[in-house]
Formats: C-alpha cells, sequence, structure tokens
C-alpha cells in the first residue's frame, strides 16, 4: 500500500504517515522512508528482467520530462526517461513493459548510456540529443529514428485551433488569427490517423499493405503541399517553424509507410510519463539523487502492471509476501505478464 501510494497514486510519505496514525497506526517517516529502499531492493530482480524485455524490442519508444530534485537552498531540474515496449499496434506476442531512469539533468549522455546495447527502430520528439544515436558509425549499430507525427501536428493545430479562439472571444480575451494553412496541414495529418485507427492491432504485413495503398498517396502529396507553400514564407513565420520542423526530417516521418512495425506516434511514452506529470503538483519534488532513482525503478513496476491490466497494489503484495522464498530461476514467474495470484494457485493445488 505504502508503495502503490507513494508511487502510483503520488502520495508523499509525509502525508501518508499523517493519515496512518490519525488511522491509529502511528508510523514514523524514518520507517516508511526505510520500507521503500528495502522494498526496492528485494524487488530488483524484476526492474533487471523488465530492463532486459524492454530492450529486446524491435521498436521502442522514448519520452522524458522533468522530476525537480532538492538541492541546498532550491532545487535542481532533474530528468525521468521512459522506454516503452509495445507491440501491440502490429498484433506482436510479446508483453507490453517500461523502463524509467532518473538523471540528474538532461545531457545526451543519458540516452545513450541506457541505449548503448541496443539496435532497433527508435519513436522520440526531435531532441538533439538523441542525434548521435542515429549516426552510421554509432556502436553497435544505428538507431532508426521514426518520428512523431502528433509532434508535428501539434504547432499547426494550435494555429488552426478554432475552438479555443472560440472560447477567448467568448471570454472577452484578444483572439488570434486562424491560419487556413494551418487547417489546411493539420485536415492532410488528421487523413493519416483515420487510417491508421482502422489498421491498429493488425499484422505487420497488413499495415504496410493497407499504407502504400492509401497513407502513401497522403504523404506524397503533403510533402509536395509543404514546400510549395514554405517557399512563400518568410524564414521567422511561425508556420514556417513548423513545416521546416517536418521538411527536415522527412525520411523519418515517412519511413511508418514501409514498416507496419512503426506507430504514428510516440504517444505510448508519453502515456507512460502521465503519472509523472500530473504527479509532481502532489509532491513537488524528489529528495536526492537516490530517491530518484528508487522512483524510476518502482515507476517501472508499477506502469508496466498497468500496461498488462495488472493490478498494481495486489501485485505488489502478492510478489513481496512470495519473493523471499521464490527459487531464483524461476524469478519470471513473477513478472506482471507471468504473474499468477497466491490465492489462486492454492485454489487450483486444493
Amino acid at each position: 500500500m505504502i508503495l502503490f501510494e507513494k508511487f502510483g497514486q503520488h502520495q508523499p510519505l509525509n502525508r501518508q504517515a499523517e493519515r496512518y496514525a490519525r488511522e491509529g497506526v502511528p508510523l514514523s517517516l524514518s520507517t516508511l522512508a526505510d520500507q521503500v529502499g528495502g522494498c526496492c531492493a528485494v524487488l530488483a530482480p524484476l526492474i533487471r528482467r523488465i530492463e532486459r524485455h524492454v530492450f529486446t524490442a524491435e521498436r521502442l519508444h522514448s519520452d522524458d520530462t522533468v522530476v525537480p530534485v532538492l538541492a541546498k537552498g532550491k532545487t535542481d531540474t532533474g530528468r525521468c526517461w521512459v522506454y516503452v515496449r509495445d507491440d501491440r499496434p502490429f498484433a506482436g506476442p510479446a508483453p507490453p513493459a517500461a523502463m524509467f531512469y532518473y538523471s540528474r539533468d538532461r545531457g545526451g549522455k543519458h540516452p545513450h548510456a541506457h541505449l548503448a546495447g541496443y539496435t532497433g527502430i527508435f519513436q522520440a520528439d526531435a531532441d538533439a540529443g538523441y542525434n548521435k544515436l542515429y549516426e552510421a558509425d554509432r556502436k553497435p549499430g544505428p538507431l532508426v529514428e521514426a518520428a512523431c507525427w502528433v509532434h508535428a501536428r501539434r504547432p499547426f493545430f494550435i494555429m488552426a485551433d478554432v475552438t479555443a479562439n472560440a472560447r477567448r472571444q467568448a471570454q472577452g480575451n484578444t483572439t488570434s488569427v486562424i491560419s487556413p494553412l494551418a487547417l489546411e496541414a493539420v485536415r492532410r495529418i488528421d487523413a493519416l490517423f483515420d487510417i491508421e485507427r482502422a489498421i491498429n492491432g493488425h499484422s505487420t504485413e497488413q499495415r504496410r499493405a493497407v499504407r502504400q495503398e492509401l497513407s502513401a498517396p497522403l504523404v506524397a502529396d503533403l510533402e509536395s503541399w509543404l514546400r510549395e507553400q514554405r517557399r512563400k514564407l518568410s524564414r521567422g513565420n511561425d508556420l514556417a517553424k513548423a513545416m521546416d520542423y517536418m521538411l527536415k526530417r522527412w525520411p523519418a516521418f515517412a519511413r511508418f509507410l514501409d514498416d507496419g512495425r512503426i506507430c504514428l506516434s510516440n504517444n505510448a511514452a508519453e502515456r507512460a510519463l502521465r503519472g509523472i506529470a500530473l504527479g509532481r503538483k502532489s509532491w513537488l519534488f524528489a529528495g536526492s539523487d537516490g530517491g530518484g532513482q528508487r522512483a524510476a525503478a518502482m515507476f517501472s513496476l508499477i506502469v508496466t502492471a498497468k500496461m498488462n491490466d495488472i493490478d498494481p497494489q495486489a501485485w505488489l503484495a502478492d510478489v513481496l509476501a512470495r519473493i523471499a522464498d521464490h527459487p531464483a530461476q524461476r524469478i519470471d514467474e513473477l513478472l506482471p505478464w507471468n504473474w499468477r495470484p497466491r490465492w489462486t494457485l492454492q485454489s487450483q493445488a486444493a
């Protein structure tokens, strides 16, 4: 309960201690912190198994988010990185999982270290810290960049958001000019997502065939249209910047047409980070680098359980009760996607 409340529901230990005291269960903050640290150590073998599973994927999603960390008289801006394996969009049989890491800063050295042994398709935003991962001389090999169409669509949508403009007008605020070019860009990109929704969960071969027939002509027309319109705009124009973002990375945006494993968006990674983004308002900051590392470990376990439709608190309670006596060579039985509750096993034995 303590683990899930802290890392799944984002209730800091001091608030938990206050609540337990009101319920007649006095637990000091140091006792709760010791329990968290002890449980992370006990669960480390499962975290390593999840890590190995994630980095054997053919395709990875990645993203990062801010994690304030306590420093002398202030907070530093740490980061939490996530790498998600989710083969369900192309009917892959492997279970989904997420691996989180903590770092004190956002330096490119961190994803390079996380991905040191990985080769495959990499879906992420266009952060410069990833650039060296795509270089031909990278060892053990370059990652295959697959760009996110949601990131590309976002600036066009902001400039074409009729609903938001109407809301500002109703509130008596200054309205922005709706760009017809932005509206057209959103319409064209949305047509691609309509096709994707129809083939989600299909095999790689089926997805590629549909994309070659229906999406490829739309992508070719979109590229021609973007290049034609871009020539009419000045360099500093916001619309021009949005177009340049796509045109400079066009091979990475068009790569999904030839590979059914690639998704149009990086939403899998963004969904994995959503809880942290919401939870920051509750826990405010990590108390130390060690606290950030423990949080990343527990996020890996809890988010992976949720991705496999497993109740994280029930799973943690059962695993913590069993793991000390569980044979080391059968540790994989306790992973979320293999887990069978002890009470289920006992009833079957009876």
